[in-house]
């Protein structure tokens, strides 16, 4: 298993967050085709695909892109779509097997400020997927793009048919992989105690969500709690790569966190009405280290 370095604490648009992440390229694939960016403001997965070294060389594009533009610097929803963008044409370039174009999925989260409120710019393209825990409850952001998430809407199949469907790996959107980047994104306000899981399909596929949920709950630490996820993970079966970020918000300006030095359960005061923004892509008005040591 590898795991982030850097565990320093960062200040972005008045939040304070502290994170881990752990990587593993499981039981039975020969190559980790994972990678992850974990560097205020941003914390991202990508699971890369296209046969051969081309998924390795897709993930490890689009970090390197998003570190590269992203990283280190106050972002906003059109700086961030920029970035997406530059990502995908990117992988486009890259080679891949005959009949095959490389892509990679990416989902996470970007720290950013609007009209002077710190958010969270969830972004998603593909079956990685991106959580919030608050409430003692995880909630999954992102929406999937694949095969058994439109026969979940369709109602052809139930969550738990769709487990075990031998089409649940297939993705109907991918990074590189179509003409435009056909990415999802959602505004969510920051709130102290926040916690975000954002994983490869290498972690869901093995875990039930309640597991999860449970471990995130039990870990207070970051970083402990992405390497004991990551670990649950290959010892159910590791079929595929698994990545894990865990990044908390112990303490954001101008709010009272009496409880930031507990595990992060949620926070008392309701959540803004605002969010999530599900199931659209945000308009233009709104788009407002390499794999992180992360093979």
């Amino acid at each position: 298993m590898s795991r982030a370095v850097a565990r320093d604490t960062a200040v972005t648009a008045g939040v304070h967050p502290v994170w881990g992440a752990a990587t593993d390229r499981g039981n039975r694939r020969a190559l980790n085709e994972d990678a992850f960016l974990a560097s205020a403001p941003v914390f991202v997965v990508a699971d890369g695909m296209g046969g051969h070294e081309a998924g390795e060389v897709a993930s490890a594009c689009v970090v390197d892109v998003l570190r590269t533009r992203l990283a280190g610097r106050a972002s906003s929803p059109e700086r961030v779509n920029a970035a997406i963008v530059e990502a995908h044409r990117e992988v486009q370039r890259i080679e891949a097997e005959p009949g095959r174009a490389a892509g990679t999925t990416v989902s996470g989260v970007v720290l950013s400020e609007v009209e002077g409120v710190p958010y969270w710019i969830v972004v998603n393209l593909g079956d990685s997927r991106t959580y919030r825990l608050a409430h003692g409850a995880l909630e999954q952001i992102s929406v999937d793009h694949s095969e058994v998430q439109e026969l979940i809407d369709s109602g052809a199949v139930t969550r738990s048919e769709a487990a075990h469907h031998p089409r649940r790996h297939v993705v109907t959107r991918a990074l590189g992989a179509t003409g435009e980047a056909d990415v999802d994104y959602w505004l969510l306000p920051v709130s102290a105690n926040d916690r975000i899981l954002v994983c490869s399909d290498g972690l869901t596929g093995e875990l039930p969500d309640p597991f999860v949920a449970e471990t995130l709950l039990a870990e207070s630490d970051p970083q402990a709690a992405a390497e004991r996820l990551v670990a649950e993970a290959v010892r159910a079966g590791g079929r595929d790569n698994v990545t894990v970020i865990v990044v908390d918000v112990r303490a954001l300006d101008g709010q009272d966190d009496a409880s930031s030095q507990t595990t992060p359960r949620g926070h008392d005061e309701p959540d803004d009405d605002t969010l999530p923004r599900r199931g659209r892509s945000a308009p233009e008005a709104d788009r407002r280290d390499a794999r992180e040591e992360g093979r």
